[in-house]
């Protein structure tokens, strides 16, 4: 199958594709960090759905303005907190956040017969549609907790692969990305929603695995 796995830099669903025998090809904005620039694609989404005819998409648009964090910039000032240089805050933000929509929505029309949108919890369910399903990494072998929501269109749902049970504290369930809090481990650094938006083996696998 031609397989196009849109806005992923980090190769991990078209590793697993390739595996498989598939023509998958990686498309971002940024160079890939998956070892494999010769399956990468550095363009617009839009002009690599244009190269050929695909018989898959798979897509991972950015969530910043998608997610419900930060509410408190789409509203006008002024602020109770400090806003940090470059961001985005009131109408422009709130702009941002409807053409971030559109981009979806283009994505989902684009054409291709099978397509799966990958994000978060957050405005889509809303904004464009409810998604097909929401699955966790630990339902796929993964130690880790991240709601996640799909999106799809001639695929099937995903069926989990290995549960992986949690630890208790203060009779709540965390896993090992989490602290005692429920907060994410990673650092805030400037690699941050880079590292956090890389898809977890365990789903990854799954998808290539499921979907072909």
């Amino acid at each position: 199958m031609k397989i196009l796995v849109g806005c992923e830099e980090s190769q991990a669903v078209t590793i697993e594709l390739r595996k498989r025998g598939h023509e998958a090809f990686s498309c971002d904005i940024i160079p890939c960090s998956g070892g494999h620039p010769e399956w990468h694609l550095q363009m617009d989404v839009f002009e690599a759905i244009n190269l050929k005819k695909w018989d898959m998409g798979i897509f991972f648009p950015d969530c910043t303005y998608l997610t419900c964090s930060a509410e408190w910039a789409y509203k006008e000032p002024p602020y109770h907190q400090k806003v940090k240089k470059g961001t985005l805050v009131g109408t422009k933000r709130k702009k941002a956040r409807i053409e971030a929509v559109d981009f979806v929505k283009k994505l989902w029309n684009s054409g291709i017969p099978k397509i799966a949108i990958e994000n978060p919890v957050g405005k889509l369910s809303t904004m464009f549609k409810k998604p097909n399903q929401t699955i966790q990494p630990y339902e796929f072998g993964d130690n880790a907790s991240k709601r996640t929501c799909l999106w799809l269109k001639g695929l099937p749902n995903l069926n989990g692969t290995k549960y992986i049970e949690p630890r208790i504290f203060g009779r709540k369930k965390y896993w090992d990305n989490q602290t005692d809090t429920g907060q994410n481990k990673l650092p805030p650094t400037k690699d941050r929603a880079k590292l956090r938006s890389k898809t977890y083996p365990g789903i990854a696998k799954a998808m290539a695995e499921q979907w072909t």
